[in-house]
Formats: structure tokens, sequence, C-alpha cells
């Protein structure tokens, strides 16, 4: 009986705290399916719409170029992801296998970044983009490079492909060799797809923070066919004024993306996040 009580209220501080945390996502679904007669500030506030409407979604749809800013968005993103579990795993491979001078050095140093937010080398990371050309204004090809490169790699991605290629036994290395192939072969044929599970958790976590990024396409973009999601979001409250069910079913529209690359990475993400952490 103990036990159960002991169950009972940790089940509950755990529903409770995952109601309030979800609460300001279902007040946000909430407004967006609210009429124009509907009062969204009223007090005490209304969950459930008593004026229920679809019209919020496609007034947004229609009376913004949103089509432009989705694919915007699943560029910069997508891009971000391939070139983050490649690039992490091609320079977590020798810190995790190979011997050369200097292997510790450069570990803790890329490790020490993450304690730099990007916030401190925000300045220096713009001058560095505006010199190369990497801005909109020369061409989209190079507004979708100043949006990508800055987050192509970062320590989180590293250390966590690190962890994943410490756990590979050597003797598959040596098979692969003995078998006839080259280090390239046996990297792309035979490592990557053993850390599957760890590649999606990375995945997974740049998809998000790639495509919530706002700070960083704010300050470089200048053409409002480039906006991402975020930022053309952003810009709906001085498109409508205060129009708060367009900006909400817009917050709405933008999440989509991210719950459905989730659900179908989810099956990787719990056995990926205890494989990076089993061995130091």
């Amino acid at each position: 009986m103990k036990n159960l009580f002991k169950k009972f209220g940790i089940h509950s501080i755990l529903i409770f705290t995952s109601l309030l945390s979800i609460f300001p996502f279902i007040w946000l679904i909430s407004t967006s399916l609210k009429g124009n007669t509907e009062n969204i500030f009223a007090y005490p506030p209304t969950i459930i719409p008593s004026e229920f409407t679809l019209s919020n979604y496609i007034g947004v749809w229609h009376k913004v170029d949103f089509v432009a800013y989705f694919m915007n968005s699943m560029i910069v993103a997508g891009a971000t992801v391939f070139l983050n579990l490649l690039l992490s795993a091609l320079a977590a491979y020798p810190l995790a296998r190979m011997e050369f001078a200097g292997k510790k050095f450069s570990f803790f140093a890329v490790l020490a970044t993450i304690m730099i937010p990007f916030q401190a080398i925000m300045l220096p990371v713009y001058l560095i983009t505006l010199k190369l050309n990497m801005v909109d204004s020369v061409n989209n090809f190079m507004g979708y490079l100043g949006l990508i490169l800055p987050f192509a790699v970062n320590a989180f991605g590293i250390f966590l492909m690190r962890q994943a290629f410490l756990t590979i036994p050597k003797e598959m290395e040596e098979a692969a060799i003995v078998d006839g192939c080259n280090i390239v072969q046996m990297f792309f044929k035979v490592l990557l797809p053993m850390v599957k599970p760890s590649l999606a958790v990375l995945a997974i976590f740049t998809f998000i923070g790639s495509w919530g990024e706002f700070l960083w396409p704010s300050i470089v973009l200048t053409k409002e066919s480039m906006y991402t999601l975020p930022v053309g979001v952003n810009n709906l409250q001085g498109m409508f004024s205060s129009n708060w069910r367009f900006i909400a079913a817009g917050s709405i529209l933008s999440t989509v993306p991210i719950v459905v690359f989730f659900l179908f990475m989810q099956k990787y993400f719990i056995s990926g996040e205890n494989e990076g952490a089993v061995k130091g």
C-alpha cells in the first residue's frame, strides 16, 4: 500500500508538470480555432472554442507566402541536418579510433566550445558572412549558405558521435578490412549503419534547433522571399496588427513539421540517447 501511494504521488506530480508544460501549446491551438466574434482574452479563459472555425489557418495560408517560408525552412533545416550528421561523424571517428598527437587536447578543445553561446560569437560570424558574400542580397544560393554554414557542425554532435563510435568493437573494423574494405568503405558501409540511433538523435536535435532558429535569419536576411517560418510568422504581427488568431494559426502550422519529424524518428531516440551515455 505504501508503494502504491508513493507511485500515485509521483505520477500525480508528473501529470501536473506535463499539463503545466503543454498548457501554452493547448492555449495556442484554442486561440487559432476561435472565430472573430469570440473574445480570446476573456476571463475566465475558455479552452474549448464556442465558435469552432478553420478560417484562421486558411487566412494565414492565403494572405502570406506561407509555402515559400515553409520551403525556405525545409531547405535550411534539411541541409543543416545533413551537414551535421556527415561532418560530426567525420570529426568524431578519428577522436574515437585513431591515435595522434594532441588527440585529448583536440577533443577537450572541441568540447569546451559548448560553453560558448552563439550570441557571444554572433558579431564576428556575421562579419565573416558579409566578407564571404553569403547573404541573400547577392543571390538566393548565397543567402542559403549564410543561413546553413554557421550551424553546419557543433561540439554536441561531435561528442555524441564519438561516444557512439566508442561502443563499436574494434573487431568489426578489423573484419571489414580483412574482407577487403578500404577506410572509406568501412566508415560508410560498416560503421555508420551501426550508429544509426545516435545519428537519429543528432538529426532530431539539429532539426528542431534549425527549424526554430529566429535570431540569425532575422539578422542576415534582407528579402522577404527568403524568410524562414519563424521570421515569417513573426512578420504576421506587423502585417495583421493584433490579429492573434492568425498569429496562433501560423505558429501551429510551423510546429507541425517538427512533430512529424520527431514521430518519424522516435523509435531511435531512446536507444540513441543511451548509446551516447554508456561509455566515456
